[in-house]
């Protein structure tokens, strides 16, 4: 979570004390590297737990304050959204039954989750991205109100000059401004922690990055965003875009964003990248911190270094470089793992630690230097790849060998994760119980993101999309709370007996958005040849930007023929659309828009955002909605 007592830099001399301070801090930690004053000789292993709340419609539930109200233990915190908890767990030694320590208590706080998330009617999801979120969600009304995250969005924006901008391509597209960093919020994850030295921190941080894309591959859990099919790991985009503070020129330079992969190895230590982000990214936060950092070192005092920890948690790199003080006084180094998604189970989080681990622990076994193997440059594509396309996706390994992730995995990584485990002495049982849900998951390819775009695909067109949406999160609540680990589960299926009034309350939830659209300038023959073929009986105007600009319905061509309008000279859309619709918004009630049709007598809202058409709602949709929740209430009586 990082230091809650944080303000803007926008005085100018706390900005400056502030990087005086955090260059102190720098020089500092390498004073304490050259001491070995860094913890050595001990590896431990934690993990953060991320997840969802939703309420009883599947939908996210602003409910996390008061669950911690409830919660009386230090462990559980907030997280960016109302909709989001995080639970940090203990940090273990790597040996013996560590891992199933992990499983233990990760199962134990998800379980007490699900407790006290029942008493305020909510429910607890574990995903990388919940598939019902929608972008009334992402609201600085759903933002934890605390000084740190309020203080994030604005020193963002004001860094970047203009609203977030985002685009990803997947099966679908999506395109989209943003006016603050909720986006961020649409991620969770399982965050794994590993504790090295200091003289060992450089080559185990290269391994780290290395591992990092088939670790992935393996473990895609995202695969939906605001209703659309992206990545199969979409949160590595939508993270990049949400916090994404580069102005257009620093973007046009090739300006990294504050979230990324790196461009290269490093060479001796940690300092190389806290150096790099601290001249890269620009401070957007400061805190207290302590007066003489360099002369603690030189007292053989251990300083917490409260600038540069905060400063490092505004740069978000997939492998973090972390500096900490453990509970027996002494400083330490981790890497901390971002890449791994929140879920399906608390079982399979742990298998994906194991695997990370293990693969670890088995590289650096060898003593060779990882750079000598592979090319940074393939390291990233092996990781970009893994997030689109996950255990399809083509990876380069030693020796310039290229095959799917899936192949690598199986007949390379595993092994070499189970020698690392071994070695590292973890007990065997765990060994085969862990790594061999990683290789049932690999070789039936059931990862969380193809059970989510199969189960969608097995629905076909039942209902509505938002249905199908909360369809697929009701199932993997239901499934994840059994605890089998996704290679075991059944897909999602439609289920019609549901109370689905939730899924019509506005007219964003059902509008149909696929829409064919003329232009002013059109002739009038294209529009009725539009009705046609697409069997419908009205038609948007819109300009080349999306703004709309009128409405052709069935009635008007009729008209125009009864009239004898379609002469020689060829009339054009301009001529016949009704220039001034009457519209709605994506957030009107759907009570609000029936009454609107019935007294205007319409039988057409289109639907706009800021002038802009995003979608369109017919008599007939409401007679679809109409007899859906018809046939609710003659079900069930409610």
């Amino acid at each position: 979570m990082g230091e809650q007592n944080v303000e803007q830099t926008s005085d100018e001399q706390t900005r400056r004390a502030f990087m005086k301070a955090l260059l102190d801090e720098v020089r500092a930690l390498e004073d304490m590297l050259q001491a070995g004053m860094i913890e050595s000789g001990i590896r431990r292993i934690g993990a953060e737990q991320e997840m969802f709340l939703v309420d009883g419609a599947s939908r996210p539930a602003m409910t996390a304050m008061q669950l911690l109200e409830r919660i009386d233990d230090p462990r559980f915190t907030h997280e960016l959204g109302l909709f989001n908890l995080e639970a940090n767990l203990s940090p273990l030694e790597l040996g013996g039954d560590c891992l199933s320590q992990l499983e233990r208590e990760a199962d134990e706080v998800y379980r007490m989750a699900r407790e006290k998330a029942g008493e305020v009617d909510s429910r607890v999801a574990l995903v990388g991205i919940l598939p019902t979120l929608t972008l009334e969600h992402l609201n600085l009304e759903a933002m934890v109100p605390t000084a740190r995250y309020f203080a994030l969005n604005e020193a963002l924006l004001r860094l970047r000059g203009s609203n977030f901008r985002f685009s990803i391509k997947g099966i679908d597209q999506l395109h989209f401004n943003h006016d603050n960093l909720m986006l961020e919020a649409c991620n969770t994850s399982f965050q794994v922690h590993f504790q090295v030295g200091a003289d060992e921190f450089a080559p185990l941080y290269n391994i780290a990055q290395a591992v990092t894309g088939p670790l992935l591959a393996s473990c895609v859990n995202s695969p939906i965003l605001l209703g659309k099919r992206l990545w199969h790991e979409s949160r590595i985009a939508v993270f990049e875009h949400s916090i994404d503070a580069r102005s257009e020129a620093h973007a046009a330079r090739g300006h990294k964003p504050r979230v990324h992969f790196g461009d290269q190895w490093i060479d001796q230590s940690v300092i190389e990248i806290f150096q790099e982000d601290i001249a890269r990214f620009r401070v957007v936060l400061t805190t207290e911190f302590e007066d003489d950092p360099i002369g603690m070192v030189r007292r053989n005092e251990v300083p917490r270094l409260r600038a540069l920890c905060l400063h490092n948690g505004t740069v978000y790199r997939w492998n973090r470089a972390c500096y900490g003080i453990s509970d027996n006084g002494k400083p330490h180094l981790r890497i901390e793992n971002r890449v791994i998604p929140s879920g399906p189970t608390v079982l399979d989080e742990v298998a994906n630690a194991a695997f990370f681990f293990g693969m670890m622990s088995g590289l650096s076994r060898s003593g060779e230097d990882i750079r000598d193997k592979l090319a940074f440059s393939d390291v990233k594509s092996n990781f970009l790849a893994a997030a689109r396309e996950g255990l399809k996706a083509q990876q380069v390994w030693f020796d310039e060998r290229q095959m799917t992730a899936q192949q690598l995995i199986v007949e390379e990584l595993l092994p070499l994760a189970h020698e690392g485990l071994t070695d590292a002495g973890i007990d065997s049982q765990d060994v085969e119980r862990y790594l061999g849900v990683i290789q049932q998951r690999v070789e039936s390819r059931m990862t969380g993101a193809r059970w989510q775009l199969e189960s969608l695909e097995r629905m076909g067109e039942k209902g509505s999309h938002h249905e199908r949406l909360r369809a697929l999160t009701s199932s993997m609540i239901e499934q994840s709370e059994r605890g089998k680990p996704i290679a075991e589960w059944e897909l999602a299926d439609w289920c019609g007996t549901q109370d689905w009034r939730d899924s019509y309350r506005t007219v964003g939830q059902f509008m149909a958005t696929d829409l064919f659209t003329v232009r002013p300038d059109d002739i009038v023959d294209f529009a009725a040849s539009l009705m046609e073929w697409r069997h419908v009986r009205h038609v948007p105007v819109e300009d080349d930007a999306g703004q709309l600009l009128g409405l052709v319905s069935h009635r008007q061509l009729l008209r125009l023929v009864a009239r004898g309008g379609r002469g020689e000279d060829a009339v054009t859309v301009r001529d016949i659309m009704r220039s001034d619709p009457v519209t709605v918004s994506p957030d009107t009630t759907t009570v609000d828009a029936i009454r609107l049709m019935r007294e205007r007598r319409l039988s057409c809202l289109p639907v706009a955002e800021a002038g802009k058409l995003v979608g369109l709602v017919t008599e007939y949709d409401l007679l679809v909605v109409a007899g859906r929740l018809l046939e609710t209430y003659l079900e069930t009586g409610r």
